[in-house]
């Protein structure tokens, strides 16, 4: 564990430099470093970046990470980005993935980009097996619907939708 910690602290200062730089490509090749915090911080950086190119990167690893966590995440993070290209993979993940951590942020995160064309799925995900996976996609549809008939404020539906 010392050896993971020291090395983990050394890669951090790193990118700390290579955040001050905005070194995209530098960040994009941390996405399959062994560490998963390491992935973690990576993913968030690039969405931090900011810009729709980083959705691919981030939906790859919402699809394939080993950890659980960091496709977590990706999940909330797609979520925050609130680009319609990041509803499918968000989709996959609420429908997939065999993670219920992760179908639950999924969820969450399409009803924080509020857009319709998730409804679908998201009425799919009321039937999962995990309670707390129907009732993510029970506030997401309940947000989609608020913003959809009633919301003039898109900043406070967005934060009211998970």
């Amino acid at each position: 564990m010392q050896e993971v910690s020291e090395n983990r602290m050394q890669i951090l200062a790193e990118m700390e430099t290579k955040y001050e730089k905005n070194d995209t490509q530098y960040f994009v090749n941390l996405l399959d470093h062994p560490d998963f915090v390491v992935r973690t911080r990576a993913t968030c950086i690039l969405v931090d970046f900011g810009g729709e190119d980083k959705v691919p990167f981030v939906a790859k690893v919402l699809k394939h990470d080993k950890n659980e966590l960091v496709r977590h995440e990706a999940a909330f993070s797609l979520g925050q980005m609130c680009y319609s290209s990041g509803i499918t993979p968000l989709v996959d993940a609420t429908l997939n993935d065999s993670s219920m951590f992760v179908r639950h942020e999924a969820a969450i995160a399409l009803g924080v980009i509020g857009s319709k064309d998730a409804k679908d799925s998201l009425k799919k995900a009321l039937k999962d097996p995990e309670k707390s996976v129907v009732e993510s996609a029970e506030i997401a549809l309940s947000n989609i619907e608020f913003m959809e008939k009633i919301s003039k404020n898109e900043k406070f539906a967005k934060l009211t939708g998970g």
